[in-house]
């Protein structure tokens, strides 16, 4: 008999990644001991954060950071800067990795962290001081072989810089390895700001293969035109792939004739705020944000916030494919609206795991003190996420069910018995 289901949130990506754990659990006959360690963190870390601002006054953030599981190695997990980062969203996202990094091979556990406040609001120094004080108060808990942080939602390079300073300057040595995303300048690796929106867009293009689709005669739209949507969309242009939708927040750049998308990333690097805000080109229509999600197009690929398709708004998708390139942004209700219309969808935390066999990759050259070439770098990243993906493919056509169920099958039976071989430690 399955374990009690020890909780419920308010908190819906906390109560997504714990419902699909439990389905996925109790269709693989998990022991109950297993599904009781593996539904709960190992360790929930909540900071304050006094920053005094450029005017003067002081103002007080709240941090997290949370560690799913070490079972299989270190916690892995990125660090976002979002008005909505809570405690509830944190664990949920670390449970999340857990299971990424399980369905990646690589020998990392689940980890994840947030502060929140407003990027848009802040200055540089504003940021930064934030970033130090944060780093300075979660020293004791990270670490090269306890938990290596990442960038995340609008965080990046530059924060990393700030974060590995600060710990290194407490530690009184140079410790590069605790923190990766960091710039090729300093202790980074070549492909890894790309690496997410590369292995997001190996993942359509490998699903388009399997349905028989040529690239080159297919449509895209991507929603989110930050680090992972706008990568994701410059490798499936590079492709063949006609990218006729991009989106941020200030609306959907259509084009029916197909987006300029390195012009688009110009217009963006070039943007204070990085924003498509006056991206222009022949033919462009400019729509309402949500209208990406229910263009006529061959894959649709939500890159930007958790739960952005859901069950008042599911139904209106007219995609014949979804690649999760974002965190749970469906949620259960939208999952299953979408399995009566037969879309298939390949979900997150396959979809977009390039990031973190990236940060896996800087890690292995931070620790060794050697470094690779993009070429080599990107070649390594395109091989292991074909592989995941053929992985996953074919468990979920041996055992008929849909992917985002074999990979969950497949991912918590790594860490199912890495737990059991290693035991429980009092």
């Amino acid at each position: 008999m399955m374990a009690v289901k020890r909780r419920s949130s308010h908190d819906v990506l906390l109560s997504t990644a714990l419902e699909n754990f439990y389905n996925a659990a109790e269709e693989m006959g998990l022991e109950d001991d297993l599904i009781e360690i593996l539904s709960r963190s190992e360790r929930r870390v909540c900071v304050s954060i006094p920053v005094e601002m450029d005017d003067g006054t002081v103002r007080v953030f709240d941090g997290y950071r949370v560690v799913h599981s070490s079972a299989l190695g270190p916690a892995k997990g990125g660090i976002r800067f979002h008005p909505q980062v809570s405690l509830d969203e944190t664990e949920a996202l670390a449970f999340m990795m857990t299971w990424k990094c399980s369905l990646a091979g690589i020998p990392y556990g689940g980890g994840k962290g947030g502060v929140c406040c407003d990027p848009l609001e802040l200055s540089l120094k504003e940021k930064e001081r934030i970033t130090r004080t944060f780093a300075a108060r979660i020293e004791p808990f990270v670490g090269a072989w306890s938990d290596v942080p990442a960038p995340d939602v609008n965080t990046g390079p530059q924060e990393m810089v700030w974060f590995m300073d600060t710990i290194s300057k407490i530690r009184g040595h140079l410790d590069p390895a605790v923190f990766t995303g960091k710039p090729v300048s300093l202790w980074g690796s070549k492909g890894r700001n790309a690496a997410t929106g590369l292995g997001v867009a190996t993942c359509a293009l490998e699903l388009l293969r399997v349905m028989g689709k040529d690239p080159k005669t297919a449509t895209a739209a991507v929603q989110g035109f930050g680090n992972v949507g706008s990568f994701t969309a410059k490798f499936l242009h590079d492709a063949g792939v006609k990218v006729v939708a991009i989106c941020d927040i200030t609306g959907t750049y259509y084009c029916k004739d197909g987006i300029d998308v390195n012009k688009a990333m110009a217009h963006t690097q070039s943007n204070p705020k990085k924003l498509l805000e006056g991206y222009t080109q022949p033919g462009l229509e400019k729509r309402g944000p949500e209208e990406v999600l229910f263009l006529d197009v061959d894959v649709l690929l939500p890159c930007a916030m958790e739960g952005t398709l859901n069950k008042t708004n599911a139904d209106k998708v007219k995609a014949k494919y979804i690649v999760e390139g974002a965190n749970g942004p469906l949620t259960p209700e939208a999952d299953e609206i979408l399995k009566s219309k037969g879309i298939p969808i390949v979900p997150d935390f396959l979809a977009n795991s390039g990031g973190v066999i990236g940060s896996y990759f800087e890690w292995c050259q931070n620790l060794a003190g050697f470094f690779w070439s993009e070429e080599e770098y990107n070649q390594r990243l395109v091989t292991i996420m074909k592989s995941n993906f053929q992985r996953v493919w074919e468990y979920s056509k041996e055992k008929n069910v849909l992917m985002r169920r074999a990979a969950f099958m497949v991912a918590i039976k790594r860490v199912a018995d890495a737990v059991k071989m290693r035991g429980v430690f009092l």
